[in-house]
């Protein structure tokens, strides 16, 4: 895969873009999907959207770059380095793994009005958009997998089968 390049204006085309990947995020119901890249609808630009949820309102980063990642800490124990969640991804439709992702991401972007932004995600949110920066790197959650020497599933008749592989 190539490169992503760098979105260098914000004008009617990539406003299209992210209205028609927003169309396509809210139509994948089974399973629902929750962010979407632009490499992932054929289009290789450093953007992505994030809908985490049917009611929450769909979120744009536009040349997202992750400054730093931070995982939480307890009292006197060992830092947890990451969260495991089980993650799916519409590129790869009814496969599953888990994969350890960081908690917390500061995240430098900008909006569809261009304005930029630095930010701290937190959650279900730093884990979708730490999956969607794979994307824009060209690097699908089943790779992580592979690295994390975390197994993968897939779903058949709604239940989740070991992939061999």
């Amino acid at each position: 895969m190539k490169p992503v390049l760098s979105v260098s204006k914000i004008d009617s085309k990539i406003k299209q873009l992210v209205y028609n990947m927003e169309e396509t995020l809210i139509a994948q119901v089974d399973p629902q999907g929750v962010g979407l890249a632009a490499p992932q609808v054929g289009v290789s630009l450093s953007l992505f959207i994030i809908k985490p949820s049917l009611d929450s309102d769909t979120e744009v980063f536009i040349n997202p770059e992750i400054l730093e990642v931070q995982s939480p800490e307890t009292n006197n124990q060992q830092p947890k380095n990451k969260h495991t969640k089980l993650e799916g991804c519409l590129s790869v439709p009814r496969i599953w793994g888990p994969i350890s992702r960081s908690h917390k991401v500061r995240l430098s972007y900008q909006d569809l009005n261009g304005k930029t932004h630095t930010k701290w995600f937190t959650g279900f949110k730093a884990t979708i958009i730490q999956h969607e920066c794979d994307h824009l790197k060209g690097v699908l959650f089943t790779q992580r997998a592979l690295e994390q020497q975390s197994k993968l599933y897939e779903e058949k008749d709604g239940e989740l089968q070991p992939l061999h592989y």
